[in-house]
């Protein structure tokens, strides 16, 4: 028997994407952060997998999936998804999106509210302006130029120097050190460090994140929504889930004391029960045309505050 993390590729307009299919039963798309891949996903598949259809892809310029000159926006990731999962013959998911993932998921939701039944926003970017200075340093003039010299596969190998400057920079935990690094070993490839230059600019700049989906989370009002956050964020802090909890009508919102940026690879088991019981609990979402419209022209209820 192969290992449950064979991948399969599928060429999509004239680029490989590769990415895991395992499991039957309700569809749960797995969306991974920025500069990771679907790998980052390995410890919660196998037991999602055992009563759901788990998708989880290499986004374009990231892991094994083409890394092609092109467009990086979250439209485009979305739209990519949204193909994806046209030619795997899945008609509608619960999306669950992470760090940049989260963004890509809120697009998703936003672009094509007819495939989506459930949005789970895991440290999602998108929902505020904070985000950790490494990543705004690589929006900079010039961290194209910068960026070789510090990702040779001589500061690769080194992995114990690469694990204290993560925790001079705040980052520290397994599960965090361990995501951050695979993300930075990434970067060897300069395909691939042109992708996550080009991503990074799309949605930060040297400010913070520019891209905020706060004006338009009422229009979750219908759909399910899950927001986990691991409380010793370092990279996006848990206020931000902790007010788009409070702009998204009916969302739950569950916080992992101990954990950080990787909340999913802290405490897998949690992670697991806690989305199949929000799954098996809720109703999906069944969003037309005529109550989008209503949504847009009423806009966001105001408290009475």
């Amino acid at each position: 028997m192969g290992s449950p993390f064979e991948t399969e590729v599928v060429e999509l307009h004239g680029h490989p994407v590769t990415y895991h299919l395992m499991g039957q039963g309700p569809a749960v798309l797995l969306v991974h952060g920025i500069t990771s891949s679907s790998r980052t996903w390995h410890s919660v598949m196998p037991a999602l997998a055992e009563r759901h259809t788990v998708i989880a892809p290499d986004l374009l310029g990231h892991g094994r999936s083409a890394k092609p000159r092109g467009d990086y926006s979250l439209g485009a990731y979305a739209s990519g998804i949204r193909d994806l999962l046209a030619v795997l013959g899945i008609e509608r998911v619960t999306v669950v999106g992470h760090s940049l993932g989260g963004g890509i998921a809120m697009q998703f939701a936003y672009q094509f509210p007819e495939r989506l039944e459930r949005l789970v926003l895991v440290d999602s970017g998108g929902l505020g302006n904070e985000v950790h200075i490494v990543l705004r340093a690589a929006t900079l003039p010039g961290a194209e130029l910068v960026m070789p010299l510090l990702f040779n596969s001589y500061a690769r190998s080194a992995g114990r120097a690469i694990n204290r400057a993560l925790a001079k920079v705040g980052i520290r935990g397994s599960a965090d050190v361990q995501g951050v690094a695979e993300g930075l070993d990434s970067l060897a490839d300069a395909h691939a460090r042109r992708a996550f230059v080009h991503t990074a600019r799309s949605v930060i700049d040297p400010m913070g994140q520019r891209i905020d989906a706060r004006d338009r989370l009422y229009l979750s009002e219908n759909v399910p929504t899950l927001l986990v956050w691991g409380e010793r964020d370092r990279i996006i802090p848990v206020a931000h889930g902790q007010e788009a909890h409070s702009l998204m009508p009916h969302s739950r919102f569950e916080v992992f004391e101990s954990a950080g940026h990787f909340p999913f690879n802290h405490e897998p088991r949690r992670f697991v029960s806690v989305l199949e019981e929000f799954i098996a609990s809720t109703e999906p979402a069944t969003l037309d045309e005529g109550v989008i419209e209503e949504m847009l022209r009423r806009g966001p209820v105001r408290s009475a505050a």
